[in-house]
C-alpha cells in the first residue's frame, strides 16, 4: 500500500510536466508524422485530382524509373562528394582553429576572435547566399582584384569545379564556429597538471599537442565524426538551392534539389517521393550506424 501511495504522489507531482508536453507532442504528430502518409505516392501513379485513395497503385515502378534516370548516378555522386567534403573540412578546420585559439595568451583577444568566427553561424543562407553570389559575381570584388593583377574574370558561379569548392568552403566557414566551441570545451576538460608535468619534463608545445591535447580530445573527435555519418546524404538543400543555376547542375545538383525540381517544377510527384523515400531509408541506416559507432567508441547514448 505504501508503494502504491508513493506512485500516486509521483504521478500527481509529474502530471503538470506531462501536460506541458502535450502541445509539443501534438505539433510533432501534425507536422512530423502526419506528412509521412504521403509516402504512399512512391508506390502510386499519383494524380492530384484523384488523391491518395483513388490513384493507381504501381508498386515499385517509380523506383525502377528513378534508378534508370540518366542523371541519377551523377546526383548520388554529387551528394556524397559534397557532403563528405563538408564533413571532413567541417571537423578538421574547427579542430585546427581550436588548437590555435587555445594558444593565445590574451583573453580579450581570444574572446574577440572566438566571437568573430562564431558569428556567421547565426546568419541564414538566405542572407549569406546573396552575399556570396555578389562577392563571386563577374563584377564582384574577387574578380575586381583578379583584374587588377591582369587576370581575366572567372565565372565562379557558372563553372562546376569552382561552384562546388565555393559551396563546401562557405558551408565550412559558416559552421566552423560551432564545432570550434565544442573542441575548445574538450581542451579545457583536459587535466592541466598533465601540461605542467610535460613542461617539467622538457616537452615543447608540439609534443604536448601530440601526446596530451589530441589524445585528450580523441573521444569528442570520434563522437563528432561518427555522428556526422548520418549526414552523408544531406549536402545542404537550402544553401545549394539559393546559389546554384542550370549551368552547374552536373556538378552541384544533389538529391534534395533534384527532388525539389522533379516534384514541383516537373510535377512528377510520385518519382520525387520515391527518391525522397530512397534517401530517407539510406539515411536511417547511416544514422543508426553512426549512433552504434558513437556508443561503441565513445560510450555515447541518446537516453
Amino acid at each position: 500500500m505504501k508503494d502504491i501511495s508513493l506512485k500516486k504522489r509521483h504521478m500527481k507531482w509529474e502530471m503538470p510536466l506531462h501536460m506541458m508536453l502535450i502541445p509539443g507532442v501534438l505539433v510533432t504528430l501534425v507536422y512530423a508524422y502526419g506528412p509521412m502518409f504521403g509516402i504512399v505516392m512512391a508506390f502510386q501513379k499519383f494524380e492530384p485530382i484523384l488523391g491518395f485513395f483513388k490513384s493507381k497503385w504501381v508498386g515499385l515502378k517509380n523506383f525502377q524509373y528513378i534508378f534508370h534516370l540518366p542523371e541519377f548516378d551523377q546526383i548520388i555522386w554529387n551528394t556524397v562528394v559534397i557532403s563528405v567534403m563538408k564533413i571532413v573540412f567541417g571537423l578538421l578546420v574547427p579542430l585546427i582553429l581550436a588548437l590555435l585559439l587555445n594558444e593565445l595568451m590574451k583573453d580579450w583577444f581570444k574572446r574577440f576572435v572566438q566571437t568573430s568566427i562564431f558569428l556567421p553561424f547565426f546568419l541564414s543562407w538566405t542572407v549569406l547566399g546573396g552575399i556570396i553570389l555578389e562577392i563571386f559575381s563577374m563584377q564582384g570584388p574577387v574578380n575586381s582584384i583578379l583584374s587588377g593583377f591582369g587576370i581575366e574574370p572567372i565565372m565562379f558561379m557558372g563553372k562546376g569545379g569552382w561552384f562546388r569548392s565555393i559551396i563546401i568552403a562557405s558551408d565550412v566557414w559558416k559552421g566552423m564556429g560551432y564545432n570550434m566551441i565544442i573542441f575548445l570545451a574538450a581542451i579545457t576538460g583536459i587535466n592541466a597538471s598533465l601540461f605542467e608535468a610535460a613542461e617539467v619534463d622538457g616537452a615543447g608545445k608540439w609534443k604536448q599537442l601530440v601526446h596530451i591535447t589530441l589524445p585528450g580530445m580523441a573521444p569528442i573527435i570520434i563522437l563528432l565524426t561518427t555522428l556526422s555519418l548520418g549526414n552523408v546524404l544531406n549536402a545542404g538543400f537550402d544553401q545549394i538551392l539559393l546559389m546554384y543555376n542550370p549551368i552547374v547542375y552536373d556538378s552541384a545538383d544533389v538529391i534534395d534539389t533534384f527532388v525539389y525540381r522533379l516534384g514541383l517544377f516537373s510535377q512528377q510527384f510520385a518519382p520525387a517521393t520515391a527518391i525522397g523515400l530512397f534517401k530517407s531509408v539510406i539515411s536511417l541506416g547511416l544514422v543508426s550506424l553512426s549512433y552504434f559507432l558513437a556508443y561503441r567508441f565513445s560510450n555515447y547514448r541518446i537516453f
